[in-house]
């Protein structure tokens, strides 16, 4: 997707937020958007469930999908958040690239979901640990967009698939593999790890897991086995929420109510597994063995959002990696950018409402 053209020159946002005239809270908007990737998110589960439309219903105020909205609407605000009325639950590659080239977003909650990442190999090679990946051909895709967040998940889970062996990517061969518009999730890459190209392809997820077992294709490395979850760091672990700075400095009681309803999502979601997987279903387009082999037995316990140490130090290792790899514009503070006071507001918010309701 075309992205918008951002000097340098701005790519460090100031996140100061503009004095409200006489502390008066600004209108509200008539529509708030929110995206999400097709992958487990509270955001997919609360829109299914209508949960995000009843929130906002009383107060006039629409809530639609950017997936659903026309192009001329849509534009590529999924990876550039240049919409400000925006909540987005996606990937931290784009979320990182936005704000490096200068968008005022704001980080307001983590997740850690395990996805089954795995390096696949053809059948019968014998590759089957992180230091036969010495040397081998490795499958880095290139796709046309302005963010090639493909292309960083590639080099980030065979990096971590290498640095478990003590080796780099500099001790394989990384061999571009171009992507065609349009084409399947993987495609390129599995297509070519069938026809001999390369030796060995990076996959994760539902369809990932699905398109493998099409053409015949082994694990050799299960990254979700290991046990540092250092290992794993990639494009969806952790995954950021991020809202835009001015609609968080105009109305910031919208922003807690948002960051309420997907806390209650994720609690019914550790209460619900058999309806999540026919979520999950639908927001991925995959089938239930696809799911089932994606996504961890319990996997819809862990929804829930936080901003702990430990996950703002797992993006921070992975701000680092994008930026030695070439992806940002600038350095992104994550601990500048994080600001727990919504997701602190959401919880109490919820809290309140739940001692008003009485005992279930």
């Amino acid at each position: 997707m075309p992205s918008h053209a951002r000097s340098t020159a701005d790519a460090a946002p100031s996140d100061a937020a503009p004095a409200a005239a006489a502390g008066v809270a600004a209108d509200a908007p008539d529509t708030l958007w929110f995206t999400r990737c097709p992958v487990p998110t509270a955001t997919g589960i609360a829109a299914d469930q209508g949960r995000l439309a009843r929130e906002f219903a009383a107060d006039g105020i629409t809530v639609r999908s950017l997936q659903d909205a026309p192009p001329e609407v849509a534009a590529d605000h999924h990876y550039t958040h240049a919409l400000t009325g925006l909540f987005r639950e996606g990937g931290n590659v784009p979320a990182l690239w936005a704000r490096s080239r200068g968008e005022r977003t704001r980080l307001i909650g983590l997740t850690w979901i395990e996805e089954r990442q795995v390096v696949l190999v053809r059948a019968g090679s014998g590759i089957g640990s992180p230091g036969q990946l010495r040397g081998l051909r490795l499958a880095v895709p290139r796709h046309g967009i302005g963010i090639d967040f493909w292309r960083a998940m590639a080099l980030a889970g065979l990096h971590g698939a290498l640095a478990t062996a003590g080796l780099t990517l500099d001790e394989a061969e990384l061999v571009d593999v171009p992507a065609a518009p349009g084409g399947g999730q993987w495609a390129a890459e599995l297509a070519a790890l069938r026809d001999g190209v390369v030796d060995a392809v990076y996959v994760k997820g539902a369809l990932a897991v699905e398109a493998a077992r099409r053409i015949g294709a082994e694990v050799a490395i299960e990254l979700d086995a290991v046990p540092d979850r250092r290992s794993r760091v990639n494009n969806g672990t952790p995954r950021p929420v991020t809202v835009h700075q001015r609609l968080l400095d105009e109305r910031p009681d919208l922003v807690a109510r948002f960051l309420a309803v997907l806390l209650e999502a994720a609690d019914w979601a550790a209460g619900n597994p058999a309806e999540v997987a026919r979520i999950l279903r639908a927001e991925t387009g995959a089938g239930a063995e696809g799911v089932a082999g994606a996504y961890a037995a319990g996997g819809h316990r862990t929804l829930h959002l936080d901003l702990s140490q430990e996950r703002l130090g797992l993006l921070e290792q992975q701000e680092r990696f994008l930026r030695r790899q070439g992806f940002l514009a600038a350095p992104v503070d994550v601990a500048a950018w994080a600001d727990p006071e919504p997701l602190r507001a959401a919880r109490a918010l919820l809290a309140a409402r739940r001692a008003a309701a009485g005992p279930a």
